[in-house]
């Protein structure tokens, strides 16, 4: 058996004489003599504290790429729309507000205001539809027509979208009423157009429209992907559009309550109750909540192991205590009081678990870069989480050896050195 310290003293020591480096020493010294029980021990603890760390980290650049997703997307643009009132016949609803015909142009003079274009959806007369053949067949099954929307020429640039073929209508369609229309690719495919240097043309409610572009790529707005779009010009001398319903706004990164804040004061500064604008949420609460989101089953899972982790700990060292119960009567027989001896095993289950919650913060933030690299993300987390997992390692250790360093400290000197 080892001496102890204290044996190997010229007498008895007195409390005062056992300082804190005897007691780190005498803890320690029994650590690595048993590698495999080590191995196995923190290996609890290890599991526990990575996937804590893990699970902080990976939900910290989860919420990072999505925020920078919802800022290249969602963050960029705010729509203004009339408020609507119940009219109390059969529950319609009728718009109280009104977009000017120049909406696009009064907005593009604030400050974060990149784009902006106006879309109305037209509704077509009773038993009009919209057609590749200037003749309806009766005898053709009757298939669902395209939608008819009517924006300004601004349209692709506000909403970022992009063509598949063609071109756009531009100021001088609009202006002069052009009958030209564009189409989104379902509704190409539906019409049976899939190619414009023809000059093919639909037929919106018996008016012949020259097909001349395909859009693609309208991601905000993907009900134009099923959608005919005509100048607004047209819409009004056609169909009698008589208001748009929307007014699209892309904007700079971070400039949405105050462009909705100004965008109605813009439109109708005397009545500016009367418009409504979406402003995009914050990117920061968005962020919030995916990694509140993400936390929570994961989360749980590290406590879960944790646990494990503690108790592997409290087995071990109330193991240790059972194996080394002469050494500690002879502990007891040369002087050490039941509080140095308690504090022995207590101060060697906290290196373990510090061990463990070392070794578990490493390995919870090599997970997150590697998940961050193979996902092409790039990865986030707080040194505060990595040194919060080392010193929630030495917690468990502490709690996992309260219990022994307890049964260690009670044993009596003649008791233990009679069975040993």
């Amino acid at each position: 058996m080892r001496l102890p310290r204290l044996a190997r003293s010229r007498g008895a020591l007195s409390p005062d004489r056992f300082t804190f480096q005897d007691l780190v020493a005498e803890a320690t010294a029994d650590i690595g003599t048993r590698p495999g029980r080590l191995i196995m021990t923190i290996l609890g603890t290890v599991f526990g504290i990575g996937s804590l760390v893990a699970t902080l980290g990976l939900a910290q650049t989860a919420a990072g790429q999505i925020e920078r997703q919802f800022d290249a997307v969602a963050s960029t643009q705010v729509v203004v729309t009339p408020v609507t009132a119940e009219t109390g016949a059969q529950n319609a609803s009728v718009a109280a507000g009104r977009l000017p015909w120049d909406s696009a142009p009064r907005v593009q003079r604030l400050a974060g205001v990149e784009d902006a274009a106006l879309l109305g959806e037209v509704r077509l007369p009773d038993g009009a539809v919209i057609t590749s053949v200037p003749v309806n067949d009766p005898s053709a099954p009757v298939a669902a027509s395209p939608h008819l929307f009517a924006a300004s020429g601004s349209l692709l640039a506000a909403d970022e979208g992009t063509l598949a073929m063609g071109r756009l209508f531009d100021a001088g369609h609009d202006t002069r009423g052009d009958r030209v229309a564009v189409l989104g690719p379902r509704a190409a495919e539906r019409l049976g157009i899939n190619r414009i240097d023809a000059q093919p043309s639909i037929f919106v409610g018996g008016v012949a429209y020259a097909v001349i572009g395909i859009v693609d790529g309208m991601e905000r707005r993907s009900d134009l992907q099923d959608a005919v779009i005509i100048p607004m010009g047209a819409a009004r001398s056609d169909f009698g559009l008589g208001a748009p319903t929307e007014l699209a706004i892309r904007i700079a990164v971070g400039a949405g309550p105050q462009v909705a804040e100004q965008a109605v004061l813009a439109l109708q500064p005397d009545e500016p109750d009367t418009l409504r604008a979406s402003a995009p949420a914050a990117a920061s609460d968005l962020s919030l909540s995916v990694q509140a989101d993400v936390n929570v089953v994961f989360l749980l899972l590290g406590v879960i192991a944790l646990l494990a982790g503690g108790l592997g700990i409290a087995n071990v060292t109330l193991l240790s205590v059972m194996e080394r119960v002469g050494e500690i009567g002879l502990r007891r027989a040369l002087g050490a009081t039941q509080r140095q001896v308690g504090r022995q095993f207590m101060v060697e289950s906290i290196v373990i678990g510090l061990i463990g919650g070392l070794i578990g913060a490493a390995v919870g933030v090599i997970t997150v870069v590697l998940v961050a690299v193979v996902q092409g993300w790039t990865p986030v987390t707080s040194p505060w989480v990595a040194l919060a997992g080392t010193v929630l390692g030495a917690g468990v250790g502490w709690a996992s050896g309260w219990y022994p360093a307890w049964r260690a400290g009670r044993i009596e000197p003649v008791a233990a050195l009679r069975g040993s």
